[in-house]
């Protein structure tokens, strides 16, 4: 079904607002995967909070214009599924992980902070660990000095109640 006018407007716009909040974007050339893959890579994205979309390159172009995802222009070519997210190792984590799972897709490029990556720079990136994962890490190292000096100023009325029953357990057999 072609879309309109109106529809190619609406598009362009959604993805350009979409593009305006991110900072990675990845193509990936989807030809030959199933339905039941395509929609499981797209419900996959959503939980992720990863735009998926597939769309047409002249479309992609437009949306692309004047943004810091301009360097992926050249590399609009054959099918292609669009990602993007404000999170970059989301981006490339789902469409790693996918990569790996079906022989039909191929990540083709992906851009962040308007430069371009290339196929073995986004696998790099999606080893990396998710922010959610860095933020648990950050809490941790930040928490763990202030556990420390809680534990350590516990500690000297716990020797001290220990001194007391030592010198009490002594005191008993002899009386």
């Amino acid at each position: 079904m072609s879309l309109d006018l109106e529809q190619k407007k609406q598009v362009v716009e959604q993805v350009s607002s979409v593009l305006s909040e991110s900072e990675a974007a990845i193509l990936a050339e989807y030809r030959g995967l199933t339905v039941e893959q395509m929609s499981a890579m797209r419900r996959e994205a959503h939980e992720q909070g990863v735009f998926l979309k597939v769309i047409k390159n002249t479309l992609l172009r437009r949306a692309v214009k004047d943004s810091d995802f301009e360097c992926l222009e050249d590399q609009f070519t054959g099918p292609l599924a669009f990602a993007a997210s404000s999170d970059p190792v989301a981006v490339a984590k789902v469409l790693s992980k996918f990569e790996d799972n079906y022989d039909a897709l191929n990540i083709t490029a992906g851009a962040m902070s308007g430069n371009m990556l290339s196929a073995a720079e986004i696998k790099a990136l999606s080893k990396l660990p998710n922010r959610e994962e860095l933020l648990a890490k950050l809490m941790g190292t930040m928490q763990a000095p202030i556990a420390k000096f809680v534990q350590t100023l516990n500690e000297v009325p716990t020797a001290f109640a220990r001194t007391l029953a030592a010198v009490r357990d002594a005191k008993e057999p002899s009386a």
